[in-house]
């Protein structure tokens, strides 16, 4: 399995953001255009490029979509957007425009009967965000959390035919304290599907050690803060993976 690389852009306010284990009290400000950051991603060698939509993830709605778009119709790249998105409107709204795939969270746990309707239509245009707190799923830009396992979820999607899940561990998300390995090594092995690792990636070793699971089923990585804070390039962590 091919194991990509997703430079991520959390958009808040109409800038470049991240936040530190989700919290919207612990930001820090990247740059103050998405579309530029992203455009500097894909001038890298980027294939992907993550975007997330923290205020629409709060507010339940689209607000940011306008970014996503612009880079979706502009730089040739493929997008996936996540984050407010809770109606079919919005689902057709980002796909209508070029953008590639479309991430279903919090409404994964809040209406599953929908989301389960929403990739039996749409198929692989769907991924599953899985964003967990010791183990359980959690939703609303991660102010709240289930009573749902990760891995309960997951196989309930994988039934209906999920392709792509995102799997985020909110402990490590933001930290650079290294991903969680064995969290989405057991995501990608019960599930049998496609699992993108996200949260605490801050070196070119992590991303080897989950490029090594890809016969598990681990098929990439979202990468935010090291590349913000230097550690590694987009252009770097890509060629790592081509040795």
């Amino acid at each position: 399995m091919k194991f990509t690389i997703y430079p991520a852009i959390d958009m808040r306010g109409g800038k470049c953001v991240r936040l530190l284990q989700g919290d919207y009290d612990k930001e820090t400000v990247y740059g103050d255009s998405p579309f530029e950051m992203a455009k500097t991603f894909a001038d890298e060698g980027a294939e992907w490029i993550h975007m997330v939509d923290l205020d629409g993830a709060r507010d339940g709605r689209r607000v940011n979509d306008k970014f996503v778009i612009q880079a979706a119709q502009e730089l040739g790249v493929n997008i996936q957007i996540g984050g407010g998105i809770r109606s079919e409107e919005d689902i057709n709204h980002y796909l209508d425009n070029g953008v590639n795939r479309v991430i279903i969270g919090s409404i994964a746990v809040s209406n599953p009967e929908f989301a389960e309707e929403m990739v039996r239509k749409y198929g692989a245009e769907i991924a599953i965000g899985l964003d967990a707190k010791n183990g359980f799923v959690a939703t609303h830009g991660w102010l709240n959390t289930s009573e749902v396992s990760a891995v309960e979820l997951g196989k309930r999607f994988a039934d209906a035919g999920a392709e792509t899940f995102i799997f985020t561990d909110i402990a490590t998300d933001g930290t650079l304290a290294g991903p969680n390995v064995e969290a989405t090594r057991q995501l990608a092995l019960e599930t049998g599907k496609s699992v993108i690792a996200s949260g605490g990636v801050s070196s070119l070793d992590d991303l080897a050690a989950l490029r090594k699971l890809s016969g598990d089923g681990v098929s990439g990585a979202i990468v935010g803060k090291a590349i913000y804070e230097g550690r590694f390039s987009v252009k770097s962590a890509l060629e790592a993976g081509d040795v």
